[in-house]
């Protein structure tokens, strides 16, 4: 399994460590979680082009949503129709309702890799050295469930905090900037804001270090694509 991932897998380690070298003498023990933000930062950097592709996306339902209300009034009584109308109209405009789900669904082979190298004991047959990484003197590789007090249960409450923060932060914004006509589910949407929170519950720490840095930088990326102008 995920045998197709051992030469990404390979190829990242062999580009993190000297990374994680240069930054050593700046950064001391936290150098490997510092590399792991920038890994994520350089991920979230590469896939921006589809990040500004969803937002084109979001302005183009918005010059729909009048349309879109018109063909809802005339066709309440017949679902189907309007369903299929809605469709034609989304077609037509060339708009695709899973635009937005691009730039998360573009980082799974990058999430994976990164699990893949802080829970593999070897690495192309040698030693795994990332497995030594920590934050805080807590191990990269240390699950919330397996340390629930002490200074390891300090610093996941303080990411699961922070995580939490950015998650409000990014559902106020997106309750701000609803369409005038909002696509069915986009409620239930803003509160997945909070999905990466329970997944940073689950995950080793560095998987909570990745999700912290990604929604981060999404709430942050958001804020300025959506700048009039």
């Amino acid at each position: 399994m995920f045998t197709f991932l051992n030469v990404p897998v390979a190829g990242a380690f062999h580009l993190i460590v000297p990374i994680i070298a240069v930054l050593h003498p700046l950064f001391g023990g936290v150098c490997v979680a510092v590399a792991v933000v920038l890994f994520t930062c350089a991920v979230r950097l590469l896939l921006l082009p589809l990040a500004r592709a969803a937002v084109r996306g979001e302005r183009a339902r918005a010059v729909l949503a009048p349309r879109i209300a018109t063909l809802r009034a005339r066709h309440k009584n017949d679902p189907q129709r309007l369903q299929r109308e809605v469709a034609t109209l989304q077609q037509e405009s060339g708009l695709s309702m899973f635009a937005g789900c691009l730039p998360m669904l573009a980082q799974a082979p990058f999430f994976t890799i990164m699990y893949r190298l802080f829970t593999s004991p070897t690495v192309a047959g040698h030693p795994n050295t990332l497995l030594a990484g920590s934050m805080f003197g807590v191990p990269l590789n240390q699950h919330l469930l397996a340390t629930m007090h002490g200074p390891a249960g300090f610093v996941f409450l303080v990411l699961l905090a922070a995580l939490g923060v950015v998650a409000t932060l990014s559902m106020r914004w997106q309750a701000a900037t609803v369409t005038v006509d909002p696509p069915p589910g986009a409620r239930l949407m803003r509160y997945l804001a909070y999905f990466p929170l329970l997944v940073a519950a689950i995950l080793p720490l560095v998987g909570g270090i990745y999700l912290l840095t990604s929604t981060t930088w999404t709430v942050v990326e958001r804020k300025l694509l959506h700048r009039p102008g």
